[in-house]
């Protein structure tokens, strides 16, 4: 199962953390956020990760100038969109970016979010679920109703997302069977501080 943690903003803590087990780490490319890093400081971080580390940049409704300029800069392995962005968007970034992963970031109410999910699941690689919040778009440390996503089966892979943290992740995959869990707020001090320790008990709790 693949293991994303998102928001990272420090080389050494990148570096431990992908040693520690994480398959991805996430970085943020949304000014506003509290855990935002520009170009040059994603690249400091992934020239301190192993090669098979994936490594995901985090966009809200950027431009497709903006998302392609950054990929190039940085050496990201994957884009994940958590804004407003149309079928159409997904499939032009997929053609300009080919051999980039596209992830598709939804926010979920109801049950009724599922048949837009499968929609994407046809113009991205993976989808994430998050949990809906008004204002913030993600990192809200609020769980999902993982009982409901017990009926979720998209055509494509996706990643279980929203206030996962070490002491709940089990009871989350004995409800869900994801392809990925994606951990941001549940493993911090502070936005953008991870806490090594918390990282460290999630592996443990994993058995990895």
């Amino acid at each position: 199962m693949r293991v994303k943690i998102c928001g990272i903003t420090q080389p050494q803590q990148g570096k431990t953390i992908a040693s520690l087990g994480a398959t991805a780490l996430g970085f943020i490319c949304v000014p506003s956020s509290p855990r935002y890093v520009n170009s040059g400081q994603i690249k400091a971080v992934i020239e301190q990760l192993p090669q098979q580390t994936d490594k995901i940049g985090v966009f809200a409704n950027s431009s497709k100038e903006e998302i392609t300029q950054t990929v190039a800069e940085t050496g990201l392995t994957g884009v994940q969109l958590h804004g407003d962005e149309s079928l159409d968007f997904c499939q032009q970034l997929r053609d300009v970016l080919p051999n980039v992963e596209i992830i598709k970031a939804l926010r979920i109410k109801s049950t009724d979010d599922f048949e837009l999910a499968k929609t994407y699941a046809e113009y991205v690689d993976t989808l994430l679920l998050d949990a809906y919040h008004p204002q913030q778009l993600g990192g809200t440390g609020q769980t999902l109703n993982w009982d409901m996503l017990q009926q979720f089966s998209p055509n494509c892979p996706w990643f279980l997302a929203g206030g996962l943290t070490p002491q709940n992740v089990l009871e989350a995959l004995e409800k869900v069977n994801p392809n990925g869990i994606d951990l941001s707020s549940g493993v911090e001090v502070s936005p953008g501080d991870k806490d090594l320790d918390r990282v460290r008990e999630l592996f443990e709790k994993l058995g990895n």
